[in-house]
């Protein structure tokens, strides 16, 4: 009966397809989860998973992730009433920049390249800066929700010059690599094929405007009837808040708009160097994302309180009401992370992870070895929602598996990032898909439905690399 620890999110994920109730589905695995957990007993499972739930924010960075969220609604709320949105959109279309579904598409491709320096911020900048241009063109917000997604953990991973990066050479430490740690995380970037196919093939839907299956219903859809998402779809950002016009259409300036993103982003190098005691790769992302869009927020509000043509643009009190309608409109996106946490910990506390590990046993080929360890991270980090918890779990059992097999290491690592990888960017359960899908006004369901067979055709092209790797290298 030890299959039964995958119960939980397997039952969380299956209905979330089946019946797009992704709330319903989540407390239905959790109750799963904490049912097991209590023995069996249905009703000592409701009381644990309460305390599941309250246990969320025991967990800082939980808690972190959880503010920003909410912050994020209110810097959305800001910059859209003051204008600079709009603004932004009318000089980039003076300049020819996006005026085409090619350029649009390229431009959230291109704009999610540049910023590596942490998923969830990714996310944010891509779909704020998007979503007026896909929405222009009548493209559906399921397609920008995808290129949020593609261009987050794939970009982190494939250039890990950030939080991700640390992450990875603090369990390499761990297990020994104390002089060769960067050069072993150098070497496996070459083997990072997951992250890199998605970045890859992210960019070859947007030069090409190739689609299929459920994405190419949605493209169909917006097109024809201009519905730019499904209808009795449920956007993950309140529409009161996606569509604020400006307070004040003639005194709007791009810079209203780019100085608090640009803050924001430029706070993030400073917060991981504070929070990394003067290393950036050691910083805390949780932390850093925190205080980058608090900033951000304070930094949009002192700049409508210059006067402009004799007037603020907005009073402290208007700016303040607005950050709480913003963050009050991302209620169902702090929801669905505490129970999409409280999932996560459940399936960790019923060692799910090393269960589905130990299916890989020991007569085993090594030249599949390779293949077979990014299959296993897939699934672990599908079912979690967390490609760190899956590089926790599989570097400290594959690498030396790996060493003691005469393995090319850095092939093994790059399999275990690749695994990992694929769940942050497929998973329904994973904060990187949520934010892609609040970030792109998008119904989360119809996000992760659209973007699964574009997921699985990666994963399927990278499986046969790591067997031709695993033969060749």
């Amino acid at each position: 009966m030890d299959w039964i620890v995958l119960l939980p999110p397997l039952v969380a994920i299956g209905l979330a397809l089946w019946t797009r109730q992704v709330f319903l589905s989540l407390v239905a695995g959790l109750w799963v989860g904490t049912t097991i957990l209590a023995g069996g007993n249905p009703l000592g499972g409701l009381a644990q998973m309460a305390e599941v739930m309250v246990a969320v924010f025991a967990e800082p960075s939980n808690t972190k992730i959880l503010l920003f969220s909410l912050l994020v609604g209110g810097l959305i709320a800001l910059v859209q009433v003051s204008g600079g949105v709009a603004a932004f959109v009318r000089i980039v279309q003076r300049a020819g920049l996006a005026k085409t579904r090619r350029g649009v598409e390229l431009l959230a491709w291109f704009t999610g390249l540049l910023i590596f320096v942490e998923s969830s911020i990714t996310s944010l900048v891509v779909g704020t800066l998007s979503r007026p241009f896909f929405d222009r063109l009548k493209l559906p917000r399921e397609k920008l929700a995808y290129y949020c997604d593609a261009t987050s953990a794939p970009v982190c991973m494939a250039i890990p010059l950030n939080g991700w990066g640390a992450f990875v050479l603090g369990l390499l430490l761990v297990q020994g690599y104390q002089t060769t740690a960067v050069n072993t995380l150098v070497a496996a970037l070459a083997y990072n094929f997951f992250s890199l196919l998605a970045i890859l093939f992210a960019l070859l839907l947007a030069l090409t405007g190739w689609s299929f299956g459920p994405m190419r219903r949605a493209e169909h859809r917006a097109a024809t009837t201009g519905q730019l998402i499904r209808p009795d779809s449920v956007p993950m950002i309140a529409d009161e808040v996606a569509g604020l016009a400006p307070i004040r259409p003639g005194l709007g300036r791009v810079y209203d708009f780019l100085i608090p993103i640009f803050v924001m982003i430029g706070m993030i190098f400073v917060s991981l160097y504070v929070t990394g005691e003067g290393n950036l790769m050691q910083g805390s992302g949780s932390t850093a994302v925190l205080w980058a869009v608090g900033i951000a927020v304070i930094v949009a509000m002192v700049i409508y309180m210059i006067p402009r043509q004799g007037e603020m643009l907005l009073t402290p009190a208007k700016s303040t009401d607005y950050v709480i309608k913003g963050a009050s409109g991302l209620v169902g996106v702090v929801a669905l992370l505490v129970l999409a946490f409280a999932l996560g910990k459940v399936s960790r506390d019923l060692e799910m992870g090393p269960y589905i590990v130990s299916i890989l046993g020991e007569d085993i080929r090594t030249w599949w070895l390779p293949a077979l360890v990014f299959a296993i991270g897939c699934m672990v980090s599908f079912t979690l929602g967390s490609s760190w918890t899956t590089f926790a779990i599989l570097i400290p059992l594959a690498l030396p598996l790996a060493a003691g097999l005469g393995l090319s290491e850095p092939l093994m690592l790059g399999a275990i990032l690749s695994g990992g990888v694929y769940g942050d960017h497929a998973s329904p359960l994973s904060d990187t898909s949520i934010i892609s899908s609040m970030a792109s006004a998008c119904d989360h369901v119809d996000h992760v439905n659209t973007q699964l067979p574009y997921t699985a055709l990666i994963a399927g092209v990278s499986f046969c690399a790591f067997l031709a790797a695993g033969i060749f290298a």
